[in-house]
């Protein structure tokens, strides 16, 4: 089957696994409470529905429009827009005649549901699965530093011992300590043997983002000659198909991308020095004039990372760990969303489907289904009219100041928030139609 339509059903049932399960988060505590819920529908309706059923009170049902679901609960002004409703006197039944702390739990549950639902697939796919390990000593050659890594003190070869005193199971994690968790201090081993430890600028963060540089240390690559083009200069030289590429004019090939036209540009000749059969050669190469060199390389990263299997306990405590750091992560990179390179990043429906892997991989799915719940929960949690957290807003200025907004004002928030995020669904949906367009 086409990939595309691998990942659009595996996100159509990501999708109605948590709308189902956070619209159950809104509609149990309004049972257990007593209150009326008129409908119960996964996606939106609009005009007509695909299913539905009424079964005692509840009308429950299947839209069309796959935007998400929601429950229509009796006296509340929602998604249905049904003001008419709001003009009868209330009835004990209702959203509007409960405590508002009942209406806040009520209002509540679906991001708790979200929330709860993300650490516990985490904990499953760990006990399942285990987790990946890459401790210190299985980085051979240490990671290789970018020029960005390299101002802040790293040098190529390094090894990650500790961030803040704690060494990461995983070494492929240290950028993600750095542009998210705001590290002080970083130490490493030289290719020395020595020890160094680095002082992390506050705004490293930024620095990455704004550079575009969000791998600022990359595992150190091999770079073998993958094929030779025949009579190119290359080949002519004495290149050979499996030689190891050490260096070409004394700069170290370390990474994919350090060899290139750019670089070769203004060289009349090449010197490389090569790996082959446990012997070093030097070998000279005149590129043609547009810098040609007649040869396609093959990196090869060398580093091992191992499978660890996990009791249940362990699961439980790593799972709610990972789970915290996805919510803290996520958190940190929404800072970047209100600046202009960060707005055109943002992405609708096909960012997320491609979330989800090429090959239907369950691991893969209930990972990307762990890391959308709780996307959802703190995209639901905002203080937006129209979202959870809206109603939460005007749940707690009521409590606080022991008066109700009206009804007129409650209608045009949420009629301001409905357009709102109208209006941000076109854009991020817009800027993955433009990249499929246009890179």
């Amino acid at each position: 089957m086409d990939p595309f339509f691998i990942k659009a059903i595996q996100l159509l049932l990501s999708l109605s696994i948590l709308v189902v399960l956070h619209e159950l988060g809104h509609f149990i505590p309004a049972k257990l409470f007593k209150t009326k819920v008129e409908k119960f529908y996964l996606f939106f309706d609009v005009s007509f529905s695909l299913f539905k059923k009424k079964i005692g009170e509840t009308e429950y049902g299947i839209g069309w429009l796959p935007l998400g679901g929601y429950v229509k609960i009796a006296g509340m002004i929602d998604e249905s827009m049904d003001t008419e409703q709001m003009k009868q006197p209330p009835q004990p039944w209702e959203f509007r005649s409960k405590p508002a702390w009942q209406r806040l739990i009520i209002m509540l549950g679906g991001v708790t549901v979200n929330i709860v639902l993300g650490f516990l697939i985490y904990m499953m796919i760990l006990f399942v699965w285990g987790k990946e390990v890459l401790p210190v000593e299985d980085m051979k050659e240490g990671f290789t530093a970018s020029a960005l890594a390299k101002e802040i003190g790293f040098e190529d070869g390094d090894k990650i011992l500790t961030v803040d005193g704690d060494a990461l199971d995983n070494n492929m994690d240290v950028n993600r300590h750095l542009f998210l968790r705001s590290p002080q201090t970083i130490e490493v081993l030289r290719t020395s043997g020595e020890k160094a430890r680095i002082a992390i600028p506050e705004n490293v963060g930024s620095q990455m983002f704004e550079r575009g540089d969000l791998f600022p240390l990359m595992p150190t690559q091999k770079i073998y000659v993958d094929s030779l083009y025949p009579g190119n200069p290359a080949e002519k030289a004495g290149l050979e198909v499996g030689d190891l590429l050490l260096s070409f004019d004394g700069k170290s090939i370390n990474r994919m991308g350090v060899l290139n036209s750019e670089t070769l540009k203004t060289q009349d000749s090449v010197v490389f020095e090569v790996m082959r059969n446990q012997e070093q050669k030097r070998i000279v190469v005149y590129p043609t004039e547009n810098a040609t060199l007649g040869f396609v390389v093959m990196p090869k990263f060398d580093y091992n990372p191992s499978q660890v299997n996990l009791s249940l306990e362990e699961s439980i405590v790593e799972g709610f760990s990972y789970g915290y750091w996805t919510l803290h992560d996520y958190v940190a990179q929404f800072k970047y969303i209100f600046t202009k390179k960060g707005a055109s990043q943002v992405g609708g429906f096909g960012a997320i489907g491609n979330l989800f892997p090429s090959q239907w991989d369950w691991q893969g799915f209930w990972s990307s289904t762990a890391l959308i719940s709780i996307i959802l929960a703190f995209m639901n949690v905002l203080p937006i009219p129209a979202l959870d957290g809206g109603h939460v807003m005007f749940l707690l200025y009521e409590m606080i100041s022991g008066r109700k907004p009206n009804d007129k004002f409650m209608e045009y928030a949420q009629m301001f928030g409905f357009f709102l995020l109208l209006a941000l669904v076109l854009f991020a949906n817009g800027n993955d139609l433009y990249r499929w367009l246009f890179t």
